[in-house]
């Protein structure tokens, strides 16, 4: 029985790269590095690593060549492959009580109902993981590697709690190998996903005492809400957080920020941007958030928003240009978000209105008919929900003027689609207007406001206001 041999086609070779430099090609495949065989993008990254290395390359014609590489210990080659992971992904393993993905109406697109738990993708797009589907090799090889940061998805440090919350027993004895990546001394983020009257109250506290143990290499800990879709026929009943109760989620969180930065010069524990708003508190101060090592988990998102909106501001006032147009301009448009940065948008609006007399900015606030009122954010907005609620305002008489500023996350990353599969064009011809995507950034937000050519980058790679769940009441 012959045994096929691993091999990774090349799909894009980085001008000026190393890759480059050898005449590697697209179409091209990776067959080994120092006479050992890629199973995966964990042994690539850590095989490149070194300042001489011999690769064996197929070229698309059939012909192999062994070429050997000089560079420094750091350099990348500069290619990537048709498979990201270089192996095939990891799907989950649990069937845990909050997932959204099971909260899904039917129909989607086939892509939006697979659940990864790929410790791979923890590394290389900052996902978290749940430890399950690991295995003792593969906790090896991340000490071995020094791969970091690896980022968990702990929800409780009771073992018990823990299986019934992801719905496998296996759940509770995982919790081991934060034990050998903290002895291995690999940088670890944790995330718990709150659910009421679960693993909340003194099961936060628990598991808010446990990982702190793990510091300094465990960096931070989030807690976000679970976020609950009308989807949920058949699942754990689970209920949203009243204002009351968030505040006292932030209560505890805040408590124990105080103790860990005096021993750590850390603040540790996060609560999400949606307690501060479902409990109707400021958002706490920019040094709180440690860098903002959690923001792609809705954490500090909105402070930072606030911190950049202010200083582009006031860039703005005092430059020239201002000063040469402010009473000449002239120009009508309308923004789009959801309900959790509606008002925040709302005052941005008014204070660039206040700059410009002749700037008239009406914002909406999307109600998401789609997943059910209690989702609120803007990366969860459809198309249809979008274009319905504005086509609404439309017949009601509102002038919407030349162009629909929305932010990026309302489309699939890399591409010019919503949610439901409706394309920017699409809303754009059903609505009248130009439909202008912007990046998350407050100075962003302010260019595309007062530059009519404003057009972000069409990658589409920033995360937008906020991408956490939300679980915020009427």
């Amino acid at each position: 029985m012959t045994v096929k041999k691993i091999e990774h086609l090349i799909t894009v070779v980085y001008p000026g790269s190393i890759a480059e430099e050898m005449e590697i090609e697209p179409g091209d495949y990776l067959l080994a590095i120092n006479d050992k065989e890629i199973k995966d993008v964990f042994d690539y990254r850590y095989m490149i690593k070194d300042e001489y290395i011999e690769v064996l390359i197929r070229k698309s014609y059939g012909e192999e060549w062994l070429l050997e590489i000089e560079k420094d210990y750091d350099d990348d080659l500069g290619m990537e492959f048709e498979n990201g992971l270089m192996s095939d992904y990891r799907s989950c393993t649990n069937k845990c009580m909050f997932c959204f993905i099971d909260q899904m109406p039917p129909g989607m697109r086939e892509t939006l109902y697979f659940k990864d738990d790929d410790s791979r993708l923890s590394f290389l797009q900052g996902n978290y993981i749940t430890l399950t589907n690991m295995t003792d090799e593969d906790v090896d090889r991340i000490i071995k590697m020094q791969l970091a940061p690896i980022n968990i998805s702990v929800q409780t440090t009771n073992p018990e709690l823990r299986c019934k919350m992801l719905h496998n027993r296996f759940a509770g004895d995982r919790l081991k190998y934060l034990d050998r990546l903290f002895e291995g001394h690999v940088e670890m983020n944790g995330q718990i996903v709150l659910c009421k009257r679960v693993n909340d109250g003194a099961e936060l506290e628990r598991s808010i005492r446990d990982l702190g143990k793990y510091l300094p290499f465990m960096r931070s800990v989030s807690v976000v809400p679970a976020g609950l879709t009308k989807f949920r026929k058949g699942l754990y009943p689970l209920e949203l957080f009243t204002k009351e109760e968030a505040g006292q989620v932030i209560d505890l969180i805040e408590s124990y920020q105080k103790k860990f930065y005096e021993r750590y010069s850390l603040h540790f524990i996060h609560a999400s941007d949606e307690w501060y708003i479902t409990a109707g508190r400021e958002f706490p101060e920019a040094e709180r958030y440690d860098g903002y090592i959690q923001l792609e988990n809705g954490v500090g998102m909105m402070r930072l928003f606030l911190e950049e909106f202010d200083e582009a501001y006031q860039e703005l006032l005092a430059s020239p240009e201002y000063q040469e147009q402010k009473e000449t301009f002239r120009r009508t448009i309308c923004m789009a978000t959801g309900k959790l940065t509606y008002s925040t948008i709302v005052d941005f609006a008014a204070r660039l209105m206040q700059a410009y007399p002749g700037l008239t900015i009406r914002v909406y606030c999307i109600r998401n008919d789609f997943f059910g009122e209690t989702i609120t954010v803007s990366g969860l907005i459809t198309g249809i929900d979008l274009t319905t609620q504005l086509k609404e305002r439309q017949a009601a008489g509102d002038d919407l003027g030349e162009a629909l500023l929305i932010p990026s996350n309302m489309l699939r990353m890399g591409e010019q689609v919503f949610l439901d599969d409706m394309t920017v064009a699409q809303v754009e011809k059903q609505l009248g207007l130009k439909v202008v995507p912007i990046e998350s950034g407050g100075a962003d937000f302010i260019q595309a406001v007062i530059d009519p050519s404003y057009s972000m980058d069409r990658n589409n790679e920033t995360v937008g206001y906020i991408q956490a769940f939300d679980n915020t009441e009427e």
